[in-house]
């Protein structure tokens, strides 16, 4: 059974910061690739940042020079380091791991955890 369990959450003061983190079990982690998504209220989920099985990575602009994903393949987990937050990025932040099988991707998901950033 996939499960993928966030923490890391709270309320900050604009300009803080923020680490999430997202432990995985049920998975070969290191063949998965990791993303972390959010979603605002009456918003759609968006995606923040994404790390390939490789270490590549990639970011929405608005959190580029901010935000650091990464992974830890020993430990399963993958980390979202959250610099100059601010109010906009308040939102639910979901944990995503996709697993690409050639002909198509799966994609599980954890539960969210919230992120509130006080203007």
């Amino acid at each position: 059974q996939v499960q993928l369990v966030e923490s890391g959450g709270g309320l900050v003061q604009a300009g803080g910061s923020l680490r999430l983190s997202c432990a995985a079990s049920g998975i070969i982690f290191r063949t998965y690739a990791m993303g972390w998504y959010r979603q605002a209220p009456g918003k759609q989920r968006d995606l923040v940042a994404f790390i390939t099985r490789g270490g590549s990575t990639n970011y929405t602009d608005s959190v580029k020079g901010r935000f650091t994903i990464s992974r830890d393949n020993a430990k399963n987990t993958v980390s979202l380091q959250m610099n100059s937050l601010k109010f906009e990025d308040t939102a639910v932040y979901y944990c995503m791991a996709r697993w690409d099988y050639g002909l198509g991707s799966r994609d599980y998901w954890g539960q969210g955890t919230q992120v509130t950033v006080s203007s």
